[in-house]
């Protein structure tokens, strides 16, 4: 198996019509895949992927394409309810060729057991068809409530060879990834938590989906290449968990660039407040900028 490495969760730009402004995501992907990610994730939670239709990712996946990222330095982000709905725009995906598809599982219902997540998974595959692989399931309690139990992933790994190849864990609960590393580890196992995935890393992990890598490529490709821990890291992500995570990290970027463009997000979300810019600019500044006396 292939190491997987670091993939940006690449934040997604809009324009001042609330539009995905495409030039701007191709330059970010190509300045991420330039600072040492080995492939960008589109869509995906940082991607504010639940936001945006059918039309829209096929639109920015042609003018990624288009700008010469190749299929299999991309991965897909599907987060929506209907079975239907993670079929096709997974197919979509799936055709133009990218690396792989992250697929979150349902999150409108709450309380669901591993039966009712299995039967949902299993009518995507069948949906799919033949065109199903290399899917990573994606464990995101914090946001969909929904929490992908080991015994789960078993459970679809051994239904769908080939199809479910692994799982991206960012439910920042250390025992869960633990026992995934454990029980799973000839899957491709990836920490979305940075504050864990030195550790995780080192105990087998392949990588890491990060959406601090949009600002910080070069030291989260360290600790998910490596296993090297880096603290500063680890304390930057425990300010930034403080705040709603999506908008702050279109704040860090927006700062690193100079460009408060980025600073847009889609409603339901709001931009962070220029308060808490400030704050995380200062913490950012004192961990990475600061020389030594």
């Amino acid at each position: 198996m292939s190491r997987f490495g670091l993939s940006v969760a690449l934040t997604t730009p809009f324009d001042e019509n609330g539009n995905i402004a495409l030039d701007m995501m191709v330059a970010q992907a190509k300045r991420s895949l330039g600072s040492g990610c080995d492939s960008c994730t589109l869509f995906g939670t940082t991607g504010e992927g639940s936001s945006i239709g059918m039309k829209e990712r096929e639109l920015a996946l042609t003018a990624i394409l288009d700008a010469g990222i190749e299929p299999m330095q991309i991965v897909a982000g599907v987060l929506v309810d209907s079975a239907e709905d993670a079929a096709e725009q997974a197919g979509n995906a799936l055709d133009l060729g990218v690396r792989n598809i992250l697929l979150a599982p349902p999150s409108y219902f709450k309380n669901v057991s591993d039966e009712g997540l299995f039967r949902w998974f299993s009518r995507v595959f069948s949906l799919l068809g033949n065109k199903a692989r290399d899917v990573l399931v994606y464990n995101i309690p914090s946001v969909t409530m929904v929490t992908l139990s080991v015994p789960l992933v078993a459970r679809l790994r051994e239904a769908f060879p080939g199809i479910v190849t692994g799982v991206k864990d960012s439910s920042g609960d250390w025992p869960h990834t633990q026992a995934l590393l454990q029980d799973h580890s000839d899957l491709i196992i990836l920490i979305g938590d940075e504050r864990h995935l030195a550790q995780g890393v080192r105990m087998g992990g392949h990588g890491a989906i990060s959406g601090v890598a949009n600002f910080a490529a070069a030291e989260v490709a360290a600790m998910a290449n490596e296993g090297r821990d880096d603290p500063r890291i680890v304390e930057f992500v425990v300010a930034l968990l403080k705040h709603p995570v999506t908008p702050a990290v279109k704040a860090m970027l927006a700062r690193e660039l100079g460009d408060q463009k980025w600073l847009a997000v889609r409603a339901p979300l709001l931009s962070t407040s220029t308060d808490v810019q400030r704050e995380l600019g200062t913490v950012f500044d004192r961990l990475f900028r600061a020389k030594a006396a």
